[in-house]
């Protein structure tokens, strides 16, 4: 399974000078608990980084600095990893575990912003696989009960 299997094309975005109380509202109003950075190029929206709720709350709110004065640019993690539609799921997976991150922006061979795909995509993935092997399992026990009987 790929990457384009599972990925959501649908991406929330905001630009590095977008005020972080504008960014905010954005997550609320898009129900999201992070928004891609993007760069508008020539060629489409480049993404540059990414801002989650818990960045807010870690390096703003916790610190109680003034939301207000800050900028998306300021707050976002900006080393930021990706994937391509190609991509296999179970790929994605290791790179998220390894990297402590629960969301990847999906990127087209031309670098531009395609999707993204979130640990609860992959999650629901991998709890379907599981109960498949539970199902095998039990019919295989089954099965055997029958021939012993």
């Amino acid at each position: 399974m790929n990457v384009s299997d599972l990925s959501n094309p649908f991406v929330a975005v905001a630009q590095r000078a977008t005020p972080l109380t504008e960014a905010a509202r954005l997550m609320r109003e898009h129900h999201v608990g992070s928004l891609v950075v993007v760069d508008e190029t020539g060629r489409g929206r480049v993404p540059v980084g990414i801002l989650t709720d818990r960045d807010i709350v870690v390096t703003v709110v916790a610190k109680d600095v003034d939301p207000r004065t800050l900028t998306v640019g300021e707050v976002m993690s900006g080393d930021l990893a990706t994937v391509r539609p190609t991509d296999a799921a179970v790929d994605a997976l290791q790179l998220m575990r390894r990297r402590g991150i629960r969301r990847l922006p999906v990127v087209s061979e031309t670098g531009t912003l395609a999707g993204i795909v979130t640990i609860d995509d992959l999650l629901a993935v991998v709890a379907e696989q599981l109960s498949d092997v539970a199902r095998v399992i039990a019919t295989e026990q089954a099965r055997e009960t029958r021939a012993r009987a």
